[in-house]
């Protein structure tokens, strides 16, 4: 049972805690309970580039780095991460340097929890969008409707 909404040090916390999340170096810079939403920086790192020494993002960590946040942004509200139901990953252009994700949760409902992510460049573009889906069913306490 949760405590209420997890500050943005205990979700960093909680974040760090999978190894593969640890390996990902995931960064939260705020989480707001208020306006729903969590931003998280990813710092580029050699394992991630699409061609080696472009300094241009794969896809990949892309993607999981869209599930992990709206993961993260649902169990700042319920305390715990939640298993996915479906992503999808719209990108929009090439990603380069330090990517932040932002996160703004659009439903928290019994079942299913909606998340949209943007992922932005250092100048404030956005690179990719996300919409993932979290069974919400197996977690308590409920977040408001």
């Amino acid at each position: 049972m949760s405590d209420g909404p997890l500050n943005r040090q205990r979700l960093q916390e909680r974040l760090l805690h999978s190894p593969f999340n640890a390996f990902l170096d995931l960064e939260v810079v705020n989480a707001d309970p208020k306006k729903q939403e969590v931003i998280i920086r990813l710092k580029m790192r050699p394992e991630f580039e699409r061609l080696p020494g472009t300094g241009y993002w794969h896809g990949g960590p892309i993607a999981a780095a869209i599930d992990i946040v709206g993961d993260y942004a649902l169990a700042m509200m319920f305390g715990n991460p939640l298993p996915t139901i479906n992503l999808r990953v719209d990108y929009l252009r090439p990603g380069k340097d330090t990517l932040t994700l932002i996160a703004r949760i659009r439903r928290s409902g019994k079942t299913v929890g909606v998340v949209d992510v943007d992922v932005l460049n250092e100048a404030g573009e956005l690179v990719a969008i996300g919409r993932a889906n979290y069974s919400t069913a197996t977690s308590a306490p409920q977040c408001k409707e």
